[in-house]
C-alpha cells in the first residue's frame, strides 16, 4: 500500500516508517526541513515539504494514499512538562492538527486512518483489568487525546476505516526515557504513582509492528502495550539500568507542583491488549518489562563516553 505518515520523524513516526518500509509499503512522510527529509530518505521513504498548518499541502500529500498514519506529537521532556504553556503545541496537534489530517484524508479519498492515542485516558481501576470498554477519566491532560479520537470516529463510515491505538507509556530508545534514567542516576525522585499501582508501558521496538498490524484491523479503539508492571518494579528496573540500588517516588507536594499533566500517570492502569492481539494477531516483541528495555540507551551512552 501507499501510506502517508504525519509526525514521521518523531519518536513514534521513525519506528513506524521503518516498520512500514520493511513490510514492503511505499511511505511518504511530512518533513519540514531538509534534515528531516534526508532522514526519511535514509529510511527508504519519500518526503513531502508540507506541514500541519497547510491543509492543501496535506491533501496533496495524501492523494493516492491508501492509509494515513497520524502520529504528530510534541511531548515536553523533563521539568518543562510542569509548565502548562509547554503543552500548547502538543494539545494543538492532538485536536486541531488531527482535525486537519482527517479533513485532508477525506478530501484525498483515503480509506483508512490510523491514529495514535494514549491509554492513560482510562480511569484508575486498582488491581482490576482495563479493556477498551472501561471507563475513561478525562481531565485537562487527557482531553486533547479524546478530542483527537472523536475526529477519527467522525471519519468512519461504511467505506472508510478509522483505527485508534491507545499506546501505553513509551519506554526504550527515546528522549523521555533517557531523561528519566539520568534523573534516577542523579538521585532525583521520578516515581509518580503509588508503588503498588499498575503502569501500562510499551517499548519503542513494538510501536512500528503494532501500526503494521493496524493496517488490517477493523475500525475501532485498541489498547497496545506490554503486560502491565507495578510502579515499584518499573522504578527498580530503571535503577538497575544505571547501577543504583533503588529509585525514589515523588511525595504529595512534588506531585501537586507537577500539576494536572502528571495526574493520569498516578492512576493504577492494568491495561489489557488482548483485544488488539485477537483482532490482528499482533505479538509484542517486548511482552514483559525488564532491565533489558534500556539496553539501547546504555549502548549509546557507552559509545559517547
Amino acid at each position: 500500500m501507499r501510506i502517508a505518515v504525519t509526525g514521521a520523524t518523531g519518536v513514534i513516526g521513525t519506528t513506524v516508517v521503518r516498520a512500514l518500509v520493511a513490510s514492503g509499503h511505499d511511505v511518504v512522510g511530512v518533513a519540514r526541513t531538509p534534515r528531516k527529509a534526508a532522514l526519511l530518505h535514509e529510511m527508504g521513504a519519500e518526503s513531502s515539504r508540507t506541514s500541519m498548518f497547510d491543509p492543501d499541502g496535506l491533501a496533496e500529500m495524501f492523494a493516492g494514499c491508501d492509509v494515513v498514519c497520524s502520529f504528530a506529537t510534541h511531548v515536553p521532556v523533563g521539568y518543562a512538562a510542569a509548565w502548562p504553556a509547554s503543552w500548547r503545541e502538543h494539545d494543538w496537534l492532538r485536536t486541531e492538527g488531527v482535525r486537519r489530517v482527517i479533513d485532508a484524508a477525506r478530501e484525498a479519498g483515503v480509506r483508512r486512518v490510523v491514529q495514535e492515542s494514549v491509554s492513560c485516558m482510562y480511569a484508575g481501576n486498582g488491581d482490576g483489568w482495563i479493556t477498551e470498554d472501561s471507563a475513561l477519566g478525562i481531565n485537562r491532560a487527557t482531553e486533547p487525546a479524546s478530542v483527537g479520537e472523536s475526529h477519527v470516529q467522525r471519519f468512519q463510515c461504511g467505506s472508510r476505516q478509522g483505527v485508534v491505538l491507545r499506546f501505553g507509556t513509551i519506554v526504550g530508545d527515546d528522549p523521555l526515557t533517557s531523561w528519566l534514567l539520568r534523573s534516577v542516576q542523579r538521585g532525583r525522585p521520578i516515581g509518580i504513582g503509588s508503588p503498588g499501582h499498575w503502569a501500562h508501558v510499551v517499548h519503542t521496538d513494538d510501536l512500528g509492528p503494532a501500526v503494521v498490524a493496524a493496517l488490517e484491523a477493523p475500525s475501532g479503539v485498541y489498547n497496545v502495550g506490554a503486560e502491565p508492571v507495578r510502579w515499584d518494579h518499573y522504578l527498580k528496573g530503571m535503577a538497575d539500568a544505571v547501577g543504583k540500588e533503588s529509585g525514589d517516588f515523588m511525595g504529595p507536594l512534588l506531585r501537586r507542583l507537577a500539576g494536572t499533566r502528571v495526574e493520569p500517570l498516578t492512576r493504577s492502569l492494568r491495561v489489557s491488549s488482548d483485544h488488539f492481539v485477537a483482532q490482528t494477531g499482533w505479538a509484542s516483541r517486548r511482552p514483559v518489562f525488564d532491565e533489558s528495555w534500556f539496553d539501547a540507551l546504555r549502548m549509546k551512552s557507552q559509545a559517547l563516553s
